[in-house]
């Protein structure tokens, strides 16, 4: 079992997508989404900056479909964004479909389009470089008011994290998976820390 670390610098609620009961990683960090596999477990940390020493959410995958499959699910139809609706709807991360007779990537209107909900081709390319979707049943998502990490935790969780790290989950890692186990339910807890207004990303900065 491996443990996927990162930092997050913009917490939207669009990656990671924690709304509806469900955790979903679906756009951004493809290295992420291409290595990792059902029981792994992705951890998104504050930085220096922001949130420093904290957790905004923990999550232990459960699936891992194709982005075909995501969007051809009705079960995951919640997760399409709509951009008449409320911001966790705006903020839908469902937004891919490879086109088989137009050969050629589908992006919907969403965070990652142009503002007139063109594609984006820069965040195209980025997101459908891993044909993954992460999907969560268990997770633990603090977002905007996320909790402090115990300083026994500090050093294995930030040792080897610049864009992202892999690491074998260690008996260090064990450890916080079950003091996060023991002391909080499963679920939703704060929203987003950016999740003020709809906002979309250029995929530049």
């Amino acid at each position: 079992m491996l443990t996927y670390i990162y930092i997050i610098a913009r917490d939207y609620g669009f990656a990671p997508n924690p709304f509806y009961g469900i955790c979903t990683l679906a756009t951004c960090k493809p290295g992420i989404r291409k290595s990792a596999n059902i029981g792994d477990w992705v951890i998104g940390v504050g930085s220096k900056t922001i949130l420093e020493n904290k957790l905004v959410y923990l999550m232990k995958i459960s699936e891992k479909i194709s982005y075909n499959e995501y969007w051809g699910n009705e079960k995951y139809g919640m997760k399409k964004p709509y951009m008449k609706s409320s911001l966790k709807k705006m903020y839908g991360d469902n937004i891919y479909y490879y086109d088989n007779l137009a050969e050629k990537w589908i992006q919907a209107d969403s965070h990652h389009s142009y503002a007139n909900g063109k594609t984006n081709p820069d965040n195209l390319r980025k997101d459908t470089s891993s044909n993954s979707v992460l999907i969560a049943n268990e997770f633990y998502y603090f977002g905007g008011d996320a909790i402090e990490i115990p300083e026994r935790f500090r050093d294995e969780i930030y040792r080897s994290v610049r864009g992202y790290c892999k690491v074998e989950t260690s008996k260090t890692i064990t450890s916080f998976i079950k003091w996060i186990r023991s002391s909080h339910e499963i679920g939703y807890y704060s929203d987003p820390r950016l999740f003020a207004k709809f906002q979309r990303y250029d995929g530049r900065s």
